[in-house]
């Protein structure tokens, strides 16, 4: 049996994501409410916005929420979704772009190893924690 979720999720993929990839856009635009009538559902909009926002919808779809735009609850029919496609650099020959975060994964190893690890480090800096400050102990 579909969920209701589910149908969400396929009618996004299926009417909007699916042809921007083969229009070749970098980002495309959901609006909520467009999406719950298109699936015929009737006062679902947060069932609607949690599914577009979903770490499984974008994860599945290689999709990036940019942002999205709409009322501070983020849960109404004008509530706008901006995506970015993360999955060209799927193609043959493409080498996938890397996430400039991803980059910094694990840069404070190598300085705490240094160190003698974040704990050792640590407990150096709160032994002489008064010292900075003239000289009073603790």
């Amino acid at each position: 049996m579909e969920t209701q979720t589910k149908r969400v999720r396929d009618y996004t993929l299926r009417e909007y994501i699916e042809p921007a990839r083969r229009r070749g856009d970098v980002t495309v635009k959901v609006v909520a409410g467009e999406v719950q009538k298109g699936v015929q559902l009737s006062n679902r909009v947060p069932l609607v916005c949690q599914a577009l926002r979903s770490r499984k919808f974008l994860e599945e779809n290689g999709l990036i929420l940019e942002k999205w735009e709409g009322p501070p609850s983020g849960m109404s029919t004008t509530v706008t979704f901006i995506y970015r496609l993360r999955d060209r650099a799927a193609e043959p020959g493409r080498q996938p772009a890397e996430d400039p975060l991803m980059r910094l994964w694990g840069i404070g190893k190598e300085v705490f190893q240094g160190l003698g690890g974040g704990e050792e480090f640590i407990r150096r800096e709160r032994e002489h924690f008064h010292d900075a400050d003239g000289g009073e102990d603790a």
